[in-house]
């Protein structure tokens, strides 16, 4: 600080420094910075046992009188834990704490400035403290005796139930571990221990079968994991219960003697063999009856039956290893009584070879001879081939037949190793002589009994080089000309293809020209009735009605010629019902009459004309019938039902009429 001039602000006197000192007074209470706490200690914990620290800070003066000297108490929380006034560690101060009856507790600690004096200020903070558990808990069983039950169809590894051994304690304190210590069914049951490692789960270990053993008794035991040594006196950690195992009956199916079947057959086996009888049985304590079958599916070719009630199984069809060398055939049991209860076993039949096939050449049925070929010249080897196959493998052996033994041309060398040679006799072979030459050979093999076959060796005369290679067989004879290549050969059936397609279609065409078109209007469109007195033409008889002259009634043509002697026309009584007025007077009625008439005259000048009448009807009223109007045109507006009893006075032509719809009038007496 310095003192100036007013006027000329100039310094009057050097600078001076004042220090000023600000008094503390006790104006903050102490605080918990990180309050509310959250503190654990383990159960059964001792007397004095730290739990956690707290510090509360005071924001006055530490160095300047008590304002931030800080002392703490507990308010709340007592008897089971107290504070260090001074350090403010909080301690248990009661001993034996359980979880198990109380796991959490509440404390409130003050701290308190002026040393606690009265006149301080003071802050409080709460702790929530929790009791962590120890394995201060043996386990017990619930249940002194577990009864459970399991169907003796169980497989191996089914759940039979499952047992708890309950303990206080929580956590990894609670793990338990179980055992089977006792009892009958120690081999045929385990226990293991569920993935929360709390539960014992009972098993089935070996198959049940009730007929033997209906029930099993198991003593188990339960065991904690961990156990804490702290704790031993007040073990031990461990606890036994029995459970009663009952196996239920179950309506099973029948059980082969055996699990499976092997079976050895030759193949020459007669119809009606027995290959195996097998047996089954009920297992249940009802023994029901058993009868066998074959599963359709494993024997379709149905080479095998069996009996239904001995279980023998028998050939019905002969065996050929060279077709089928195995069988595997499955064969039901099934009970009586109860026909889904099913069994099946396995049948393997291995088909034993026999000698039954003769040997035959392989690949080579042709060979050729060179034209400039010598005497003693090997011109082929020959193998053979045999589907049987016997034990101590094939031995084949060749010989000529009687017939080519003395032949001048080739002979036949057995090497003794299932092959042979054909060899020539002579030189000079030419193909202006002889072209092909047929050589028979016998073959037989080893075994018993022997087969033999023969097989002919054509042998063909061509020209080779010098080195024996073959030039020519002479089989231009069997090729196309060079001139004419496949694809001109494919050209030409092309060609004659085509050809034949259109001589189908003129073909078709010119029938489709004889039938006539109607292509007139609607009004054209006439119905006809045909009515057949005796056995016509057939779908061949075109010439029975002519509907292209009703196209036009003025083109009729008067066939003349001589009359039908076979059956006159009945069309023709018609006429008599047809007034001659109409013939004579003009109109449209007249025109119609006219031409039905000449109809009429043509049919029965028509020597060719079927044996049947054609009666055409138009939507045309005539005049002159007894019976009136028969049109049905304009009946469907009418719902009555119409009377049929007026056919009656028709006369006799309508009295099948009168029969079908009508009351016929009789004197009978009624039949009913």
């Amino acid at each position: 600080m310095t003192a100036r001039n007013r006027l000329t602000d100039r310094p009057l006197e050097p600078e001076s420094e004042f220090i000023v000192k600000i008094q503390d007074i006790n104006d903050n209470e102490p605080r918990f910075l990180d309050g509310p706490y959250q503190a654990a200690v383990p159960e059964m914990s001792k007397i004095g046992t730290s739990v956690i620290q707290l510090t509360a800070t005071d924001a006055d003066d530490p160095t300047y009188g008590n304002s931030a000297r800080v002392v703490y108490s507990i308010l709340e929380g007592q008897p089971y834990f107290s504070v260090d006034a001074k350090t403010g560690v909080v301690r248990v101060s009661l001993a034996d704490m359980d979880r198990e009856t109380r796991e959490n507790y509440t404390v409130v600690i003050q701290a308190k400035d002026m040393g606690g004096q009265l006149g301080g200020l003071a802050g409080t903070t709460t702790i929530n403290i929790t009791l962590s558990d120890v394995n201060d808990n043996p386990p017990m069983f619930d249940q002194r005796l577990y009864q459970m039950s399991v169907p003796e169809t169980a497989p191996v590894g089914s759940v039979v139930g499952r047992i708890w051994a309950k303990d206080r304690d929580i956590g990894v304190n609670a793990e338990m571990t179980y055992s089977i210590v006792d009892g009958d069914g120690r081999d045929t049951f385990d226990i293991t221990t569920d993935p929360t490692n709390l539960f014992g789960i009972i098993i089935v270990k070996k198959p049940l079968n009730f007929e033997k053993k209906p029930s099993y008794t198991l003593k188990v035991e339960g065991a904690n994991t961990h156990v804490d040594p702290v704790f031993f006196k007040r073990g031990p950690f461990k606890d036994v219960t029995i459970v009663h195992v009952s196996v239920e009956d179950v309506d099973e199916p029948p059980v082969f003697d055996l699990p499976a079947y092997y079976i050895e057959m030759p193949e020459d086996a007669e119809i009606g063999t027995v290959v195996k009888t097998v047996s089954a049985r009920d297992p249940d304590a009802a023994n029901n009856t058993v009868r066998y079958s074959i599963e359709r599916s494993c024997d379709p070719e149905k080479y095998f039956y069996i009996d239904i009630t001995s279980g023998s199984l028998m050939t019905v069809r002969s065996l050929d290893r060279e077709e089928i060398s195995w069988h595997n055939i499955t064969i039901l049991a099934m009970e009586m009584n109860n026909p889904t209860q099913i069994g099946s076993v396995s049948v393997a039949l291995k088909v034993l070879d026999v000698n039954d096939n003769p040997p035959s050449l392989t690949h080579y049925l042709e060979a050729y001879v060179c034209e400039n070929a010598k005497a003693g010249q090997r011109i082929q080897t020959i193998t053979a081939v045999d589907p049987d196959e016997p034990p101590g493998g094939q031995h084949f052996y060749y010989r000529l037949a009687p017939e080519a033994v003395n032949n001048p041309n080739f002979t036949l060398r057995d090497n003794q190793d299932n092959t042979a040679w054909i060899l020539t006799r002579r030189g000079g072979w030419s193909q202006q002589e002889q072209t092909i030459f047929y050589l028979p050979i016998i073959i037989s093999d080893g075994e018993q009994p022997v087969q033999t076959s023969t097989s002919t060796l054509t042998i063909r005369v061509c020209s080779c080089d010098h080195e024996g290679n073959v030039m020519s067989c002479n089989a231009e004879a069997y090729s196309l000309p060079a001139s004419l290549s496949r694809g001109a050969l494919i050209a030409i059936l092309a060609c004659i293809f085509v050809l034949l397609v259109m001589i189908l279609l003129m073909l078709s065409l010119r029938t489709h020209r004889k039938k006539p078109y109607l292509c007139d209007e609607e009004e054209n469109v006439h119905e006809n009735i045909v009515r057949y007195d005796d056995e016509g033409g057939g779908e061949e008889d075109t010439e029975a009605f002519d509907i292209a002259a009703m196209w036009n009634p003025r083109e009729v043509h008067h066939h003349l010629g001589k009359m039908r002697q076979d059956m006159l026309p009945e069309i023709e009584s018609l006429s008599r019902y047809v007034p001659q007025a109409c013939v004579v007077g003009g109109g449209g009625d007249s025109n119609v009459h006219g031409y039905v008439l000449a109809k009429l005259l043509e049919a029965d000048m028509d020597p060719c004309a079927p044996p049947y009448d054609s009666l055409q009807t138009y939507a045309y009223e005539g005049e002159g019938s007894v019976a009136e109007s028969l049109s049905s045109l304009q009946s469907g507006t009418s719902n009555n039902d119409h009377e049929y009893d007026y056919l009656n006075d028709w006369g006799p032509r309508f009295k099948k009429l009168a029969e079908m719809y009508g009351v016929l009038e009789t004197n009978s007496p009624p039949m009913w």
